[in-house]
């Protein structure tokens, strides 16, 4: 017998912004409303303040809103793109694939708030186990 599995049309959403750095596996997210340069730059701000004091290469896709004009840079943080359709190279990656998997998998919520909720829960629980982070996003290529 095939088990059962709860499913919902929804047309609502939330972006989960977030960087991780894999040799400490310190992790700053943001859960926001949009996904857009402004929403883009509060979370460099955030990113910038929480690794004051370091310079941080963030690795990112070519999303419009990594590349727009409008976005400010800390003077601590840099862009790195990662090449064209080259998800894989990216340790966040992981990160997307564990929210999936543990926070949101055959669940069905009755509100955007109830994600928000199990998004939230699931990166504090992560937060709080950096050598889970460290592993999950340390690629042996990496030089650490």
């Amino acid at each position: 017998m095939r088990p059962t599995c709860p499913r919902q049309v929804v047309r609502e959403s939330l972006y989960v912004f977030a960087a991780i750095a894999p040799a400490s596996g310190e992790m700053t997210a943001l859960i926001l409303p949009h996904c857009d340069p402004e929403a883009m730059n509060l979370f460099l701000q955030t990113l910038s303040g929480a690794f004051a004091g370091r310079l941080v290469l963030l690795q990112t896709d070519r999303a419009g809103w990594h590349q727009s004009a409008a976005l400010q840079l800390p003077d601590n943080v840099r862009l790195f793109y990662q090449p064209s359709h080259s998800p894989e190279l990216n340790p966040v990656e992981h990160l997307w694939d564990d929210l999936r998997e543990k926070a949101l998998a055959n669940r069905a919520f009755g509100s955007l708030h109830a994600v928000q909720d199990a998004l939230v829960e699931r990166l504090r629980e992560l937060w709080a186990e950096p050598q889970a982070l460290h592993s999950m996003t340390a690629f042996p290529w990496f030089k650490l």
